[in-house]
């Protein structure tokens, strides 16, 4: 009887685990390959969400491009990572439009340009700033190419037709103004230090204060997790670099006042 009873339970776990495993196969080898430097295809066409076609390259010319692949009509992720990225950059002092580009680009060959066009709307009822407008940009296009941007990005995903979605990685990737990629950010959680250095570091010095370019030098960008770390090493280096600078300027001040004190003094004086 016990016998019997363990068959049963033995059978009804492996048809539990068969089912969670047909559920989870949409979301196998989904993910982000880091492609860092790579070339993102700027001939691609699309459709802009006006129903205008235009060149990927419309959007690389003096600033960084935040690339956001996901799609319109995506119930919890997509909707999640664009509304941290807003929250990212309400903290972050640079402008969209005129400091940096930010594209959306949907994987679903079926959306359209209205569609696009009703979320530009809402993000840029969220990031009220100045000429907002001019720097968010949400794309449609037909499959082969979504598939030759999704490919130069590492951008992996599959539709599941059960539930008619799309499995997808989290995150985003920064371009510079040359098309190439410098940095990926990975899930729902974007540091707004970390997105200004990356866009600061992307625009090869066209953008940013003195203080990003100090900070740069203490910092290092891990590809593994997509975050930028405080480098002790540098950190010390450059307080080093700091002290002795200061240093020389006082010992320089000093040596001046003592020579002019040593002066002797003017006739008629």
């Amino acid at each position: 009887m016990k016998a019997m009873a363990l068959a049963v339970l033995l059978l009804a776990a492996i048809s539990s685990a068969w089912a969670a495993g047909d559920r989870d196969a949409p979301a196998r080898g989904v993910g982000f390959d880091q492609r860092l430097g790579a070339a993102l295809p700027v001939d691609a066409i699309f459709t802009d969400e006006s129903g205008a076609s235009v060149r990927l390259s419309r959007y690389f010319a003096r600033e960084p491009v935040i690339l956001v692949l996901g799609y319109y009509h995506c119930p919890n992720l997509c909707s999640t990572v664009m509304t941290s990225l807003l929250d990212s950059l309400d903290r972050v002092t640079l402008d969209a439009g005129r400091d940096f580009q930010v594209v959306a680009v949907s994987i679903d060959p079926s959306e359209t340009p209205a569609i696009a066009a009703s979320k530009k709307a809402a993000y840029l009822a969220t990031y009220a700033r100045p000429g907002a407008a001019a720097g968010w940009h949400f794309l449609v296009g037909d499959q082969a190419s979504i598939a030759r941007l999704a490919g130069s990005v590492g951008f992996r995903y599959r539709y599941d037709p059960a539930i008619r979605q799309y499995a997808h990685a989290a995150g985003f990737v920064v371009a510079t103004p040359a098309a190439k990629i410098a940095r990926y950010f990975f899930g729902v959680d974007f540091p707004a230090r970390d997105l200004r250095l990356a866009l600061v570091e992307s625009s090869a010095g066209r953008i940013g204060s003195l203080a990003d370019y100090l900070l740069l030098l203490c910092c290092s960008y891990d590809p593994k997790t997509g975050r930028y770390s405080v480098v002790i090493e540098k950190t010390l280096q450059l307080a080093c670099f700091a002290t002795l600078l200061a240093l020389g300027g006082y010992l320089g001040a000093q040596w001046l006042r003592g020579r002019h004190r040593s002066s002797p003094p003017r006739r008629g004086s």
